[in-house]
């Protein structure tokens, strides 16, 4: 099974989330970061191209082996799909068309989920922004894993099984560990999902199907790509709950590597981050950041100081009105 991890408890502290407090003071430095707001005009267009290129690609791989669809699966279906799943991000931030058009936000973020196959665009939303302003909480916060996964998952080998089913976690422990109301655009979602795998089915096959989700499932847990998921929150150095990356891998993800930038400025657009970072680079020059996605899940899994476990949380004090 492996070393056992050193952690049997999360990293509880008592002081507010960092980002709302450096947003105020480099603001108050470099107040023409307020220019950046808003949203980026070529992001629709990004999004329908990928999008399109995965119904390309079913009509390539309908008739093609087993063999063939689950490598273009996990090497490029999957790769495009999780790049959609953080488009579906940008998109929750009204990042597509501002906050003065939510319902374009809204329609774009079901297009985009077509290819994905289970529908959470919608979902997604009402989840990320309490993570957001309520990041390490232990009830709002649906980004930290449960009790059970820490226990559960906490060895070697749990890591690595942990790594590979946590696109499953991902989406089920938001709605397990804190329901909320279902919404008409939530069922509206589903219903055109639902509607599209048919469609898909019927006139692709199962094959386009597993391309579909098993491509984004293999994408979110033992890829590269997903190494985002751990490298964001996890606590590699005691007393930090966030992490950038600066690598390539920013080019597929709309700068998610970007994340203390994101977090300290939600309201500027992936493409724009770098910049963030340029005008204020003393602020994040000297904070830990991660070199590789691929040396994070190598971490998660074979350094026992890492695991479910290694994040930062703290105790709920109710909805701020």
């Amino acid at each position: 099974m492996g070393a056992h991890v050193s952690r049997s408890e999360f990293e509880w502290v008592y002081t507010e989330e960092p980002h709302a407090s450096r947003r105020k003071e480099i603001l108050g430095k470099y107040p023409e970061i307020k220019k950046l707001f808003g949203y980026d005009p070529n992001f629709k267009w990004i999004v329908i191209c990928m999008v399109l290129v995965q119904f390309f690609m079913f009509y390539l791989l309908k008739d093609q082996s087993w063999m063939v669809v689950i490598i273009a699966a996990y090497c490029f279906g999957g790769v495009i799909n999780h790049s959609l799943m953080l488009a579906i991000h940008e998109i929750a931030h009204n990042l597509a068309f501002g906050h003065a058009r939510p319902m374009a936000n809204k329609i774009l973020g079901m297009f985009a989920n077509l290819p994905i196959g289970l529908p959470f665009s919608v979902t997604f939303k009402f989840y990320h922004l309490e993570h957001h302003r309520y990041q390490g909480d232990e009830k709002l916060d649906t980004d930290i894993p449960t009790y059970v996964e820490a226990k559960l998952f906490c060895t070697t080998f749990g890591k690595f099984v942990w790594l590979v089913l946590q696109p499953l976690f991902y989406a089920f422990r938001p709605v397990v560990t804190y329901p909320k109301p279902v919404t008409r655009l939530e069922l509206l979602n589903t219903a055109i999902q639902m509607s599209f795998n048919v469609f898909i089915y019927y006139y692709c096959g199962g094959k386009i199907i597993f391309y579909m989700l098993g491509g984004g499932l293999m994408a979110m847990g033992l890829h590269p790509v997903a190494g985002h998921f751990i490298s964001e929150h996890y606590m590699f150095k005691k007393g930090y709950e966030t992490y950038s990356y600066y690598g390539p891998l920013n080019w597929i993800t709309f700068n998610v590597g970007y994340h203390n930038e994101h977090h300290d400025f939600p309201a500027v657009p992936g493409s724009r981050l770098p910049e963030v970072k340029r005008i204020a680079a003393e602020y994040y020059d000297n904070l830990p950041q991660h070199d590789s996605w691929v040396a994070v899940l190598k971490d998660f899994v074979f350094d026992p100081d890492i695991g479910p476990y290694a994040r930062i949380k703290r105790k709920h004090r109710g909805l701020k009105t």
